[in-house]
């Protein structure tokens, strides 16, 4: 009696069982003792590959139930990871998300408090001098008169104090008007004191008030007049006025100095000859 043998071929999961020639060749052939028939073996190597899926499970999208993935692409396929997996659980997410709020809340709520535009005050203090000249043969008097502001800034931010417009009525007459341009810049929550002098000539039509302002009788020769003053500041490309209605004695009988304060005159303008 003689053995019988039978070619087994060698299976691998990413090779097809198409023949068994096809599978020798690239795996080898392994001889095996036993009583099993080529026909046997060949009806074996027919059955494809199969994936039992039960009623609680799918078939897998990645091979779509072949039980192999193309070559080369092992790198570029992505393995299925359940849903319960701790690597895909977000970490602290919601910790993030409101710190981040907070931050964006909180960064927002500053930047408004400190870059909110608030008002500028302007306040006039007063006259702080007074000098007076004459032409006695066209009865003309002229008067310089130096007056002082107090401009403060209520903002978290320095503002230009673009300029400063003024003129002054007598008997509802303008008799004097001056301009000061780029005076100053005040910084935070700061006050300036500034000093504006506007020249006056009181004549024409007034020309009566030379007897009076040189009377040598009196000692004090006090007229009122009516200051006006508008004080234009920038911040931001934004331009923001101020304006101040004063009415003031103002002595034309020889110069006065008042004393409200120590500050340096910014504008002297000379009077016309």
């Amino acid at each position: 009696m003689g053995k019988s043998f039978s070619h087994l071929p060698l299976y691998n999961k990413d090779d097809s069982c198409t023949s068994s020639s096809d599978i020798s060749d690239r795996n080898g052939s392994v001889q095996s003792e036993g009583h099993v028939k080529d026909g046997e073996n060949a009806d074996a190597c027919q059955f494809p590959y199969v994936e039992f899926t039960g009623r609680d499970s799918v078939t897998c999208p990645t091979c779509q139930g072949t039980g192999r993935i193309p070559r080369g692409q092992e790198n570029q396929l992505v393995a299925l990871i359940p849903y319960s997996d701790q690597r895909l659980r977000p970490r602290r997410t919601k910790l993030y998300v409101t710190v981040a709020v907070m931050v964006c809340l909180l960064l927002s709520g500053l930047a408004v408090f400190f870059l909110f535009p608030r008002s500028i005050d302007v306040s006039y203090v007063g006259i702080k001098s007074a000098y007076v000249s004459y032409n006695q043969d066209q009865r003309i008097i002229y008067l310089n008169i130096t007056n002082t502001l107090n401009i403060t800034n209520n903002n978290y931010y320095s503002v230009e104090v673009a300029n400063i417009s003024a003129q002054i009525q007598f008997s509802k007459t303008v008799i004097g008007k001056s301009r000061l341009s780029n005076a100053t810049s005040i910084g935070p929550l700061d006050m300036n004191q500034i000093d504006y002098m506007v020249p006056t000539v009181i004549a024409d039509e007034m020309s009566y008030m030379f007897d009076y302002c040189t009377l040598p009788s009196i000692k004090v020769h006090n007229i009122v007049v009516m200051m006006q003053v508008t004080v234009t500041t920038a911040y931001f490309g934004h331009t923001e006025q101020v304006s101040q209605e004063r009415y003031q004695y103002v002595d034309c009988g020889g110069n006065t100095t008042y004393l409200h304060g120590h500050s340096k005159v910014v504008n002297v303008l000379q009077p016309p000859e």
